[in-house]
């Protein structure tokens, strides 16, 4: 194809415009994360000379009155305030549990198939800012259990489950106050069983009701932290329906019915905290996604619920503690809509749930098992998807073989009617409709492909199994490969360059310019020049999505190229359909009630143009 002088002109133009907004777009995000980073050090610095005003001058000081705030807090637990914490685990073949006596809490949990950015085990749950905690009276006030050591520990075994306990006991002036933590680990399963069972709850609790505070720090856990933090949300069922909230746009929500459970989702792991009997309206949630600490937490979250404690001796409260992987197929046996936040498909793309629970995820598994690497799976996925579309493809081709053909008969209308745009659309939809053209086939294998765009993008960015995947070039599939890294960041590109992302926008440019050439010639500049920028705009679009999308989309490029070749020029036969055109311009034709309504609106339009242009008496 030959490039004039208005070409290059207004490809250039556009090429400006659309840097030009995503280097705006980029700058008012810089400056947005720049002022939230300084108004979180200016609160820290605030928060930091408030303690070091109220910090006592001498450290010896200090240490007394804080352990006697301890011991005046623990009140009839007083005995559990200086003993040193033990740590005991139990595992099954997934995950390995440690819990501290220090609270008789979780103190991490490490997942046994899954190794982090440093090649150690995934740990949740591990940072100094997790807790799972409530508070109790203590006869003297209150404290929390996670200040108190549950110093006599017992294990057992029964059926494959392991079960641990750990006891905090009250003094001889409690009148047997006690409460038991008690976890139970099933064999080949993430879910935690977890019990608390009080002797005189009364004495403990007011009114019966547990105020359990659960604080979880998702820990960074792929390389790139920012993309991280944009796939992660937070998710509950509230009054038996599941909703869920997207970090950075909400920070917090309020429970006006029963919960069922209250979870995080970074992505590729997910935390869960489920009450059996459910946790009371009036609980609260609310989460932070710059937290100011240098453990590169994803986001930090609080959740204060309030559970009301089943009446017995011993009064008891049941818990579900999930820590593993975001696996939609583990998730879904729970039966407890776990599932539902894996993101295979939600917000305005809910649409395309349906497309990978019912066609995509069946047989890209099926590809899995057989295609021996997930790079490979990806592409046979990509032929797959090309197999079922190329009815239409095929549709679309000859639509526009049929175009070329009547190319001659649309030069000449536009030598007739001018500058008569109206006229010229009339005549050409007549033209069309006699030589049995369907102007709109052209179009449906590319609206095809955005629902199939998108769902693909939506379980790539989920699916668990492409992490840690290498192909090629690609360390991981579940993030971009890095090719060429600048050690500066560029505005809209970032730093680095995937070579995946290159390979994408290469084959996309060469599919608008063999599209171009086979196509009608356009009078309007935008759909004439949007091919050859729309590859542009994928360069800094692609350039930092999982190397599994780019690598689908240029294996989908050349197959396209490859079929747009075949067919045209050993398929289609252009003399087949020259006949086949005079044939269907003798033919009766008959209207549709669209087509009716559309040439009477031209035919208006253009009778009120042809008065306005009458010169006036």
């Amino acid at each position: 194809m030959k490039f004039d002088r208005n070409t290059v002109i207004g490809i250039a133009l556009l090429g400006a415009l659309f840097i030009g907004y995503f280097y705006f777009t980029n700058q008012e995000q810089q400056k947005y994360k720049v002022k939230k980073e300084e108004a979180a050090k200016i609160e820290k610095a605030r928060q930091d000379s408030i303690a070091l005003l109220n910090k006592p001058k001498d450290d010896s000081i200090r240490k007394v009155t804080d352990s006697a705030n301890r011991i005046a807090n623990a009140g009839v637990f007083k005995a559990a305030t200086d003993t040193i914490a033990k740590e005991v685990a139990i595992e099954n073949k997934l995950i390995r549990v440690t819990i501290s006596s220090r609270g008789g809490q979780i103190k991490k949990v490490e997942l046994k198939n899954y190794k982090g950015q440093d090649s150690n085990l995934v740990k949740m749950g591990a940072s100094k800012f997790d807790k799972l905690s409530y508070k109790i009276k203590t006869g003297s006030g209150s404290d929390e259990t996670a200040n108190l050591n549950f110093s006599k520990i017992d294990s057992s075994s029964a059926s494959g489950n392991k079960t641990i306990s750990f006891t905090l006991q009250g003094d001889s002036s409690s009148g047997s106050t006690s409460i038991i933590h008690e976890y139970t680990l099933k064999p080949d399963d993430y879910m935690i069983d977890f019990n608390v069972k009080m002797q005189g709850a009364d004495k403990l609790l007011d009114g019966g009701v547990m105020n359990l505070i659960w604080q979880y720090a998702a820990s960074q856990q792929e390389a790139d932290l920012s993309y991280e933090r944009q796939n992660t949300q937070m998710g509950f069922v509230e009054d038996g329906s599941f909703d869920y909230h997207t970090i950075g746009r909400k920070s917090h929500k309020e429970f006006d019915e029963q919960v069922k459970w209250v979870g995080m989702r970074q992505r590729f792991f997910f935390g869960i905290l489920s009450a059996k009997n459910n946790f009371s309206s009036g609980s609260k949630m609310e989460w932070d996604d710059s937290p100011n600490d240098s453990s590169n937490a994803v986001v930090q979250s609080t959740a204060n619920m309030k559970v009301q404690v089943l009446a017995g001796s011993p009064a008891t409260a049941s818990f579900n503690i999930y820590y593993g992987p975001s696996d939609y197929k583990i998730l879904k046996q729970y039966d407890m809509k776990f599932e539902k936040l894996v993101n295979l498909g939600q917000g305005i793309y809910a649409f395309v749930r349906p497309i990978n629970k019912y066609l995509i995820m069946p047989i890209f598994d099926f590809l899995k098992g057989i295609a021996g690497s997930m790079g490979l799976a990806i592409a046979l996925l990509t032929i797959f998807i090309k197999l079922i579309t190329s009815p239409l493809l095929y549709k679309s081709y000859l639509s526009g073989a049929k175009m070329r053909v009547l190319r001659p008969d649309i030069a000449k209308l536009k030598e007739k009617f001018g500058d008569d745009k109206q006229g010229m659309m009339m005549e050409q939809m007549k033209l069309f409709r006699e030589a049995g053209v369907n102007q709109l086939g052209g179009c449906l294998p590319a609206l095809l492909q955005i629902p199939i765009f998108f769902a693909l993008f939506s379980l790539f960015n989920s699916d668990i199994d492409l992490r840690g995947q290498n192909f090629l070039w690609a360390n991981d599939l579940a993030a971009y490969d890095k090719f060429i890294e600048f050690g500066v960041n560029i505005p809209l590109l970032g730093s680095h360059l995937s070579l995946f992302n290159i390979t994408a926008v290469v084959t996309s440019f060469f599919i608008s310019v063999y599209s171009m050439r086979n196509a009608p010639e356009q009078d309007n500049p935008v759909l004439k020049y949007m091919p050859y920028i729309f590859p542009i705009f994928l360069l800094f679009f692609f350039n930092s999505l999982p190397s599994a999308l780019t690598w689908y989309y240029t294996v989908s490029n050349v197959i396209t190229l490859g079929l747009q070749y075949v067919i045209q020029n050993h398929i289609i036969n252009h003399d087949k359909i020259m006949v086949q055109i005079e044939e269907n311009r003798k033919k009766p034709k008959t209207k549709s009630k669209w087509q009716e309504r559309m040439e009477q609106m031209q035919d208006q339009q253009k009778r009120m143009k042809e008065n306005q242009q009458k010169p006036k008496r």
